[in-house]
């Protein structure tokens, strides 16, 4: 693989870090240095959308006609890769890079007219609606029920894990909409208004002392059956195809360099009496290095094929039993960089929002933070047992007893 760029793709190397340049204020640099979980608030998060969407950027991954820059495999990494290295936010990707490439892929011409437009422009927050009490990994046990009603369906359920639901106006879910033979058959996808009446949001927080997940319950909720995305009972294909993009349909492997980068810079202070000195720290720094080298390969040969329009396939369960993996590494090493002082935990979030000075320096302040919420990486978006047990059965062809595809 030719890793070395051309004089084109040099030039626009030179447009994007002059587009971060002007975009990225240090506002949303300070407050993206300072969010230890996935995604930015949205304050922060879709006003960077904003930025790209004006500059025709807003949605790397998907097809020129819906929106998307048409970007080379090149292009698009090196558009990752300098994000990363400056610090830019972390957009809202459920709705750029999950439900985009569902309503693209199936559905109707009014669904792809009024809900594109809207992910790319950032007016619409979405949040994902699949885990339930007692349906995680055996997502396709779910409880929540459709019952179609007319023009309507009418649903009563609950959702949990569901992420900035209390930020979100919309969501993307699966339900229940008949019962069968194979649980699978039963469900479709649906987009909701959370402002639809009888939704209510109960804040989850978590053991890193953020309000990013909640519980959503669902009362006698009425959502038209033109908000159902492609065939009643196919919801479970499309989810499945969604979880694709969400897994591998990204570049991983730069934040996680950055991410090491900040834990080498802290191992090499003087606020950590210079940490890298002990054999143990620098060989694991090492070690995890190599780890994200492999990522990246691998990744690579990922864009090569989604330029294709392929989607991702069961390797985006290595891309994301990986990257679990490696983000814990990288949490894990950074805690333990620091030592004794990654127990003063300040509990209070967003923290680029402290109205108070911090007993931590601030250039260590995410660090236990990241630990915790880390602790997470390798349960959402599918455990990493059940990514070992897709590239069993995708890949390599071996079928263990039980199994339920």
């Amino acid at each position: 693989m030719d890793l070395s760029f051309n004089a084109e793709e040099r030039a626009f190397q030179s447009e994007v870090r002059g587009f971060i340049a002007k975009n990225l204020t240090e506002e949303m640099k300070r407050a993206t240095a300072l969010t230890p979980s996935v995604f930015s608030d949205p304050d922060i998060g879709m006003a960077w959308q904003r930025a790209l969407h004006a500059q025709g950027w807003g949605a790397p991954g998907w097809p020129v006609e819906y929106g998307g820059p048409d970007w080379t495999p090149a292009q698009r990494w090196i558009f990752e890769t300098e994000c990363a290295r400056a610090g830019v936010p972390n957009v809202n990707v459920m709705g750029v890079k999950m439900v985009g490439p569902v309503i693209i892929g199936f559905g109707s011409p009014e669904q792809k007219n009024f809900y594109l437009p809207r992910i790319l422009s950032g007016e619409d927050y979405w949040c994902q609606g699949y885990s339930e009490p007692g349906s995680g990994s055996d997502l396709s046990s779910l409880k929540t029920r459709a019952v179609r009603d007319g023009d309507d369906y009418i649903i009563n359920g609950t959702k949990i894990w569901t992420t900035h639901a209390h930020h979100a106006n919309r969501m993307f879910a699966l339900v229940r909409t008949s019962d069968g033979p194979r649980q699978q058959d039963g469900i479709s996808f649906i987009l909701i208004d959370m402002k639809t009446p009888g939704i209510t949001i109960r804040p989850i927080l978590t053991i890193g002392g953020d309000h990013e997940v909640n519980q959503v319950f669902f009362d006698d909720v009425r959502v038209p059956v033109a908000n159902r995305v492609g065939e009643e009972g196919k919801g479970w294909t499309y989810g499945k195809y969604l979880l694709e993009f969400e897994r591998g349909a990204g570049i991983a492997s730069a934040k996680l360099r950055e991410g090491l980068k900040a834990v080498a810079d802290l191992a090499e202070s003087d606020l950590t009496g210079r940490a890298i000195d002990s054999p143990d720290i620098a060989t694991r720094i090492a070690e995890v290095e190599v780890d994200i080298d492999a990522l990246e390969m691998t990744e690579l040969r990922v864009l090569s094929a989604l330029q294709t329009g392929q989607n991702p396939g069961a390797v985006s369960s290595i891309l994301k039993l990986r990257n679990s993996e490696i983000r814990q590494a990288v949490t894990r090493l950074g805690a333990d960089v620091i030592g004794h002082d990654a127990l003063a935990v300040e509990p209070m979030r967003p923290l680029y929002k402290l109205n108070h000075e911090p007993a931590t320096p601030e250039e260590m302040l995410t660090v236990m933070p990241e630990y915790l919420n880390g602790r997470a990486y390798t349960i959402f978006g599918g455990t990493s047992e059940i990514q070992r047990d897709i590239i069993a059965k995708m890949m390599l062809g071996i079928w263990r007893a039980g199994w339920r595809g």
